[in-house]
């Protein structure tokens, strides 16, 4: 199946590891140029060697902080003058600190809307003007499954991301019209660094190990196993095509059936 996706360039923030690299690399096999960021230089350069070498794409590395306006601009005007225009973002961030409400101070809630929140709306902003001059684009947000389903020991993620699923289905609202669809993917548990962390904090708290954790959260999800990165970035992949032009304002879950909700 043909995306459409060659000469097309994608953006894609944090995706150094885990599921932006997932996706950047799953984009680069369908044939576009690829700017990809992160804070670590050498993490991000380190990635688009791999991807390089994968898929044969060409990759634009730069660092940038996402949660810092001026590097934003930055990473914007260097991905302009390396392919012209940016046709596809994916926008994905670290998740916020592990953390029950006595735990979290303001300065904690302030740092999450920075990097959750924040990071998102100042990354589409940047990239929307040409979009809509275009007369297409791609927006996908990488978000949780608590968007859906509230994870325990994850507040300040639970009271933050659902503000982006306002925030994806008002926007495609505003320019359905423009050849410009926005949409949401919700990984659950998956086979990443995060969720490596993620695992640790839960073995510590409750006293066993990390694999008992582990075995906890599987024995939850129908399909009795975590995802693995590739599944979250085939979806993203179709979302951003030429095939998916009539999806838009959506949020959906890749969770392995964990989420048990009707809608």
């Amino acid at each position: 199946m043909d995306f459409g996706l060659k000469g097309k360039t994608a953006m894609v923030a944090a995706a150094s590891q885990g599921l932006g690299f997932a996706a950047a690399q799953e984009l680069g096999r369908e044939g576009a140029n690829l700017v990809i960021c992160s804070r670590s230089k050498s993490n991000i350069e380190a990635a688009a060697r791999r991807i390089h070498e994968s898929t044969g794409a060409e990759v634009l590395p730069l660092v940038a902080d996402v949660r810092e306006t001026g590097q934003i601009d930055e990473l914007i005007k260097k991905a302009q003058q390396q392919f012209n225009q940016v046709d596809i973002l994916v926008t994905n961030a670290g998740g916020p600190p592990a953390g029950f409400f006595d735990d979290i101070s303001d300065e904690r809630w302030l740092a999450g809307v920075e990097l959750t929140l924040l990071s998102t709306i100042r990354l589409i902003r940047c990239v929307l003007p040409q979009m809509k001059k275009n007369n297409w684009g791609r927006v996908v947000n990488i978000l949780s499954i608590s968007v859906k389903q509230p994870i325990s020991g994850l507040l300040v993620s639970n009271t933050l991301r659902p503000g982006l699923v306002g925030l994806a289905k008002s926007l495609a609202d505003e320019v359905a019209t423009t050849g410009i669809t926005v949409n949401n993917v919700c990984p659950g548990w998956t086979k990443t660094e995060r969720v490596q962390e993620l695992l640790l904090a839960r073995a510590d708290k409750q006293g066993v190990t990390p694999e008992r954790a582990g075995a906890e959260i599987v024995a939850g999800i129908p399909m009795q196993r975590m995802g693995e990165p590739k599944e979250l970035a085939a979806l993203i992949a179709f979302l951003c095509s030429d095939r998916a032009s009539y999806v838009t304002g959506t949020t959906i879950p890749v969770d392995g059936g964990a989420y048990q909700g009707l809608m």
